[in-house]
């Protein structure tokens, strides 16, 4: 099944009076949404008993969670005491998602900084193995862990390396975010084949099946020569990336089953429901004509 959600509480949720997220699922599977993405970006500070409301009442209405970790992971970095710090941002990156009966954990894996950038994807390999084998030896094998491609032309994660990040463990899966890759390439996803190319090469590196049930953050993104500049709304006419061209490729190939979540700016809820809307009314001759 596909599924199609927001990155958070949009404005509309609390304009309407609400104030907890445990009433965001309900609110979400009234719109005709079944996704959520939680997120621990600012760092883990969710308690048990509110994490085992909002799971109850996401079960309840059948909408998949999944968290986003922290973003100051930076994997790239080599030095022992990051390694640490590192290693519990996913440890309890992994145990708040147990709670609120997420599966799937999508991660930034790192930026060069003044380092080579072979040097850093090598490092954000080593590093991804190592966490995700202590992970393991703790119990924590039941898990997702979604490479995000990145929108700043400094922070590694393009397409390549996420494929190649995805082949590293059998948990790995690539997190495409069409509005950085569109960033990063400076508009270069306009076109069905553009959409259809970055599915091409995640076949070929990543492999059919994660290609099929990957994670999709999607939003349009302003950009400058340097990647990502800000989120925008879907208000936007100008920078995209555009949802139609990969709502008639994802209704197309009926084994595509990725979880897509809107990170639109305050308006998510609403966007994720349109992107819906475009999937619903995409025509399954596309890929004929």
């Amino acid at each position: 099944m596909i599924r199609f959600g927001p990155a958070g509480n949009s404005q509309a949720f609390y304009d309407e009076g609400h104030k907890h997220t445990y009433e965001a699922p309900l609110w979400l599977y009234e719109q005709g949404l079944n996704a959520f993405e939680y997120s621990f970006g600012r760092g883990v500070k969710l308690r048990e008993d509110t994490a085992a409301k909002i799971r109850g009442q996401a079960e309840k209405y059948g909408v998949a969670v999944s968290v986003h970790a922290p973003y100051y992971i930076n994997l790239a970095n080599s030095d022992p005491e990051k390694f640490g710090k590192n290693l519990s941002y996913f440890r309890e990156s992994t145990v708040a998602a147990g709670f609120l009966g997420a599966e799937r954990i999508v991660f930034h894996p790192g930026s060069c900084a003044k380092m080579d950038r072979r040097v850093a994807f090598e490092n954000v390999c080593e590093n991804l193995k190592k966490i995700l084998s202590i992970l393991r030896s703790e119990g924590y094998d039941n898990f997702i862990y979604c490479a995000e491609t990145m929108g700043k032309l400094g922070q590694i994660a393009d397409l390549d390396e996420v494929g190649i990040m995805a082949q590293l463990d059998d948990c790995i899966y690539p997190a495409i975010d069409f509005g950085h890759l569109n960033a990063r390439t400076l508009g270069g996803i306009q076109t069905k084949e553009d959409y259809a190319a970055v599915l091409e090469s995640l076949k070929n590196s990543a492999g059919e099946e994660k290609t099929h049930k990957m994670h999709v953050h999607f939003s349009h993104i302003q950009y400058t020569d340097k990647g990502e500049k800000m989120h925008l709304t879907f208000e936007d006419n100008t920078w995209g990336p555009f949802f139609e061209p990969l709502a008639e490729l994802l209704k197309a190939d009926l084994k595509m089953e990725p979880v897509i979540i809107c990170e639109s700016s305050g308006t998510q809820a609403k966007d994720a429901v349109e992107m819906k809307r475009m999937y619903e009314e995409a025509s399954y001759e596309s890929k004929h004509h």
